[in-house]
């Protein structure tokens, strides 16, 4: 029976992983670590509401067998540039520093279709340089997860995604090249990752594309 670690639970992605971790029987304890309650209850949920900032209070509790990261945010919700790159980056990378540091072994990162360390559009760039960073670190197994825009239901709603959502779908649908933009839902995500972390197959560090998610869950 495993532990799995999970930052990000009260997101979209990320509260789908920790809903099916506590259904899987692969897994006797499911540690959450965020900055609110997610208002999920369970025996084998132990929940962590923590400063991200602080992580020197807390980081020795991130000890399990596998990281599942799914934080992310706007600029808009963050409220400038600086705050999205803590929340997208910052927090992100110190827990799966700490999680390594305390021999945890697998992690599995929820980045972006179009990650680019040297990219000029921010976001993609700060998904890109966490990749980058996270790599680096002496994790026995590694895969990194590029879905695009994604679909469900938020506890926020983003105006951008309301509008973005249906003309993706269409233009998506008509452009072959723009097929790695297809939206996804999120639990689709989150059903993929959890199958590759008990995959013992494949080599230490995977990336996969929209694609990949999708055949993987099918």
């Amino acid at each position: 029976m495993k532990t799995a670690i999970v930052i990000g639970a009260t997101g979209l992605i990320g509260k789908q992983i920790t809903l099916n971790l506590l259904k899987d029987e692969r897994y006797s304890k499911i540690k959450i670590f965020a900055r609110r309650e997610s208002g999920i209850k369970s025996s084998k949920l132990e929940e962590h509401i923590v400063d991200f900032g602080q992580i020197e209070k807390w980081k020795s509790e991130v000890a399990g067998d596998e990281l599942y990261s799914a934080m992310g945010t706007t600029i808009k919700k963050a409220g400038s540039k600086d705050n999205q790159y803590k929340i997208d980056f910052t927090y992100q990378y110190e827990t799966a520093r700490a999680a390594a540091e305390n021999g945890v072994e697998k992690y599995l990162l929820v980045s972006s279709a179009g990650a680019n360390y040297k990219s000029s559009n921010f976001y993609l760039r700060i998904k890109g340089e966490l990749e980058e960073k996270s790599v680096q670190l002496p994790f026995k197994k590694i895969s990194i997860f590029r879905p695009s825009i994604l679909l469900g239901m938020r506890e926020e709603e983003r105006f951008a995604e309301r509008i973005g959502i249906p003309l993706a779908k269409g233009i998506t649908s008509l452009i072959p090249l723009l097929k790695k933009y297809k939206p996804i839902e999120g639990k689709t995500v989150a059903e993929a990752m959890i199958k590759c972390a008990n995959d013992p197959g494949h080599g230490r560090i995977i990336v996969y594309s929209l694609d990949d998610i999708f055949k993987i869950s099918e």
